[in-house]
């Protein structure tokens, strides 16, 4: 049998279309950068940057663009395997405006559909996600269907099989659960990044149906991600501690509640708590930033951290993209997160790194 993949993401993916002039509205740039982008995609990117094996499932259009994201995806080593082709839609781009420090529009352009929306459950491979070390997807992705369908089959094989795998524990250490196991390794977590996007659901910020679906996907998960107005749809709290209360009673052992310039908050079930303020950066593009925190969460609950040190590395993974104008490529590498936990900020050399899309 296969090794497990560390980590399989599964949801968004398309082309970032960044401007390269930093403060200037869209209608007046000139020039564009063109990267990987999508939410879980970047994730696995992250993780793939972390030392993890990381693949993730997807559609694109059959087109140019869909061509460019394979072969990105391969550049960063993340296995596109179950990235497949859809004839009827074409492969989304996603413009932005760049204004720091905290000021970053997003347009995008996913009409009619987008092909990441058009994955069904009878073309998952459920043995691997189901034997996947983690297993990431996202709000977006319970949207529409036949993404949502398939999403739900996707978490619930994971429920079902958690019972040979064993759960996320904290300080269980992942490497002395495969050397036990070696055929199957363990659950590690299965993660659902909360990734409100009113744009992409019937009635927006007002939809009747997004709460109920939250509901059903926290179900399955053992691990919540998400900022505050992501919380209040999961949960219909905004507090942050209540917003974790929360998310533990609608069944995860993990609710990660990010903050913005105030940091983030983990609370696990087993009563330990992590407030961890942010690591100071200079802003250049906030974009992104939530992708390396969360390919670095998958690395550190992996590796068997405590909740304080997971934090702390996710917050300066996060802390590094957003020094940088890319997302994808601009995702650290360990020694760069390493020397931003060292030195207590995200130097410039650290944000002009060999991944930094600006340099």
């Amino acid at each position: 049998m296969p090794e497990p993949y560390d980590v399989i993401t599964m949801g968004r993916i398309g082309v970032d279309l960044y401007p390269l002039d930093i403060g200037v509205p869209l209608a007046r740039v000139e020039t564009f950068g063109k990267f990987l982008g999508g939410s879980p995609t970047n994730v696995a990117v992250a993780a793939a940057r972390l030392g993890r094996r990381t693949a993730v499932i997807t559609r694109t259009g059959r087109d140019a663009f869909g061509d460019y994201l394979h072969q990105e995806l391969q550049g960063f080593g993340v296995d596109d395997r179950w990235v497949t082709e859809v004839e009827a839609y074409p492969t989304p781009v996603t413009f932005c405006e760049i204004f720091p420090p905290d000021d970053f529009p997003l347009h995008f352009y996913r009409q009619p559909k987008a092909p990441d929306l058009e994955i069904h459950p009878a073309e998952l491979d459920l043995d691997a996600v189901r034997d996947a070390w983690i297993f990431w997807m996202t709000g977006t992705g319970l949207s529409a269907e036949p993404s949502r369908a398939a999403t739900l089959a996707a978490l619930r094989a994971r429920s079902e099989g958690a019972g040979r795998r064993g759960a996320f524990s904290e300080g269980a250490h992942s490497e002395s659960v495969r050397s036990e196991d070696p055929a199957r390794g363990a659950r590690a977590a299965t993660v659902f990044d909360l990734d409100w996007r009113p744009m992409f659901w019937d009635g927006g910020d007002h939809s009747s149906v997004a709460p109920a679906r939250y509901r059903e996907a926290l179900a399955h998960a053992t691990v919540a991600v998400g900022n505050i107005d992501e919380c209040e749809i999961a949960t219909g709290e905004r507090e942050p501690h209540a917003a974790a209360r929360a998310l533990l009673a609608a069944g995860v052992e993990l609710a990660v509640v990010k903050q913005g310039p105030k940091g983030v908050l983990a609370v696990h079930r087993d009563g330990s708590t992590a407030d961890v303020p942010p690591l100071p950066v200079e802003v250049v593009n906030g974009l992104g930033a939530g992708d390396a925190f969360g390919g670095a969460l998958c690395h550190g609950l992996l590796d068997g951290w405590d909740v304080a040190r997971t934090m702390r590395y996710a917050n300066a993974a996060g802390a590094i993209v957003a020094s940088r104008i890319a997302c994808s490529s601009a995702m650290p590498f360990p020694d760069e997160v390493e020397r931003a936990l060292a030195e207590g900020a995200v130097t410039d050399d650290i944000a002009s790194g060999p991944s930094g899309a600006a340099s």
